[in-house]
């Protein structure tokens, strides 16, 4: 059985939604299924605190009371932090744990701080953990070693002001994709000669025009674009097509919403007749970009509270609109540049900026590269010279000995006796065995013992 989902608005204000994304419907034979169970896959917000965020989330999902809490709280209850006024209600496990992972998030700060004092070389013997802590907005910093009201509420305003500017920072991210793409083409063309240069630009003119020839986009959220998703992706018929099952059937997980990824599954099909991975011409990276303009596109017109959710009656409102049924023809990403040429120059004179200065980096690596080998020259060359300083000196006094009658030293100054003199002095001591008979016959005889007395 699946876990049910928490509701879908805190999921989504933090980013946090399940990722359950929208599947074809087997329509073969009388015995259907209307939808296909598909494993969750949390979706990473991109957020530095991200594990924090989802770890207090599931640690919240076990509380029955917050639980039920959450289901009935609505946007504005869990943006102006009434809802993490019922953190005091939850049980006493729950808080246990919500303390344990804020001491393991301080913990984690207080590591990165560290290593960013070190690659600066700033002194941090006097390190004021406290006021360095504040730089985090994401939990309260004068309370280290529990998780209270404040840091739930703080946990959910940064997390939804960081996630707000996220759109934009992909759009951004991906003009500097674009820039860099085009700038790499125009080096390589640099480098190639005038017959070169030609074949070349007219193979890429000729590529750029191979993917501007695709089917006609329908524009996202038109009742032309669904109808496609609710023929070719659901099997039903068209001239069938009913706007409140439509919603049923691609709320995937039951919560009564579709939330941005639930969305982004139904350009599926549009995005096809423009990309293919198998193609030169088709930059997948464009394809993503495509995909978040059109749930931008959406977003815009059918979500009236701004909640980054469409509800089914915002969904069966935007169907009452004369966009939905008569839309403006949907222009694509080869018909709306990304950037100017007056960005892609200022673009590149940073390029050549950070190239100068990696450059700069190179030759002062190089420089103390060579003064390392001087150096090691140096010390190679001293230690010649105290070797050779040391066998001189070893020489002379071996010489001194010798000449002085002393037996020669060692290499540590120990004395080395000969063998020969050892010997000679062995048989200066020997007794001889027998003496010569000239010598006996001087020998005073010795008194008689033990002679008879005559009187």
């Amino acid at each position: 059985m699946r876990r049910m989902n928490l509701k879908p608005v805190w999921l989504l204000l933090l980013s946090i939604s399940a990722g359950v994304w929208s599947v074809p419907i087997d329509r073969n034979g009388d015995n259907q299924e209307a939808k296909e169970e598909v494993p969750e896959e949390n979706v990473d917000t991109g957020l530095y605190y991200d594990r924090y965020l989802r770890e207090v989330i599931e640690v919240l999902e076990t509380d029955p009371h917050f639980r039920e809490k959450l289901q009935t709280a609505n946007t504005e209850d869990i943006k102006n932090g009434r809802l993490s006024k019922e953190l005091d209600l939850v049980s006493h496990h729950v808080r246990t744990r919500l303390d344990e992972l804020k001491r393991q998030e301080v913990s984690r700060l207080r590591m990165l701080l560290k290593a960013k004092l070190d690659s600066t070389n700033t002194q941090s013997l006097q390190m004021d953990h406290a006021s360095l802590l504040k730089q985090f907005e994401h939990l309260d910093p004068h309370n280290q070693n529990t998780f209270e009201a404040k840091d739930l509420e703080l946990l959910i305003s940064t997390a939804t002001k960081d996630l707000e500017n996220y759109d934009a920072e992909r759009h951004e991210e991906f003009k500097r994709y674009e820039m860099l793409k085009e700038h790499e083409r125009r080096e390589y063309l640099k480098g190639l000669d005038q017959e070169k240069r030609d074949r070349e630009e007219k193979r890429m003119q000729e590529l750029k025009e191979k993917h501007r020839q695709h089917p006609k986009v329908n524009a996202p959220g038109s009742v032309a674009q669904l109808r496609e998703v609710w023929e070719e992706t659901d099997g039903l018929d068209p001239k069938e097509f009913n706007p409140k099952t439509f919603f049923k059937l691609h709320d995937t997980n039951e919560d009564g919403v579709l939330d941005e990824q639930e969305l982004e599954a139904l350009f599926t099909k549009e995005l096809e007749k423009v990309y293919d991975p198998k193609n030169e011409e088709d930059d997948m990276m464009e394809m993503e970009e495509e995909r978040l303009r059109m749930r931008e596109h959406v977003m815009k017109n059918v979500d009236l509270n701004k909640d980054r959710l469409v509800s089914l009656e915002e969904f069966l409102k935007s169907t009452e609109k004369k966009e939905f049924s008569n839309p403006k023809e949907w222009e694509t990403l080869e018909t709306n540049p990304v950037y100017t040429e007056e960005e892609l120059q200022r673009f590149e004179a940073e390029l050549r900026d950070k190239e100068e200065e990696l450059k700069r980096k190179a030759e002062t690596l190089r420089q103390e590269q060579e003064l390392l080998k001087e150096r090691g020259k140096a010390l190679e060359a001293q230690r010649r010279e105290y070797q050779q300083a040391v066998l001189e000196m070893s020489q002379r006094q071996k010489e001194q000995q010798a000449a002085d009658g002393q037996p020669p030293a060692g290499p540590n100054g120990e004395l080395h006796f000969q063998a020969q003199t050892q010997k000679v002095e062995e048989k200066e001591v020997k007794v001889p065995a027998e003496q010569p008979a000239e010598a006996q016959n001087n020998l005073p005889a010795e008194p008689p013992q033990n002679l008879p007395l005559h009187t």
